[in-house]
């Protein structure tokens, strides 16, 4: 379960400039190696964190999973919209990790902006044989 979601500057900007589509552009989400913590203020672009990543091994491929199922709504009720999308899995053919966190990035938009950082609230690890999954994705507008 995430610790917590911290949103990159350069996420609000690009809402406000109308530089993300939500309902149409592909967004990826990586894992992070341990040691890494997000600069909301540095970490703008996936160039600027590909370094980070876990590297291709073990059932877990460089670039990302690509998010599915996305939607896109409305919350009257809690004052805020929200985008969330399926699952994400990564079945461990051996170790995968250990990582404190994942990143969600546009992939369509110029130059894959960074969207946000799941924080896991400590470093997680997946056996070989086991199922990696991040539930629950969403990003939220309040």
């Amino acid at each position: 379960m995430a610790a917590g979601v911290t949103l990159s500057n350069h996420i609000k900007y690009l809402i406000l400039t109308a530089g993300i589509d939500f309902s149409s552009h592909v967004f990826k989400i990586i894992l992070m190696q341990t040691g890494y913590t997000f600069d909301k203020d540095a970490d703008a672009l996936y160039a600027d964190v590909s370094g980070s990543e876990l590297a291709t091994a073990n059932g877990y491929t460089a670039g990302g999973f690509t998010l599915t199922g996305v939607a896109v709504s409305e919350d009257d009720t809690d004052d805020r919209a929200e985008v969330t999308w399926n699952s994400a899995t990564w079945v461990a053919s051996g170790t995968i990790g250990p990582s404190p966190g994942a990143i969600i990035y546009d992939d369509t938009a110029t130059d894959d902006p960074i969207v946000q950082f799941i924080d896991f609230g400590g470093d997680m690890t997946q056996a070989s044989g086991g199922t990696a999954t991040i539930a629950n994705i969403e990003f939220r507008a309040a």
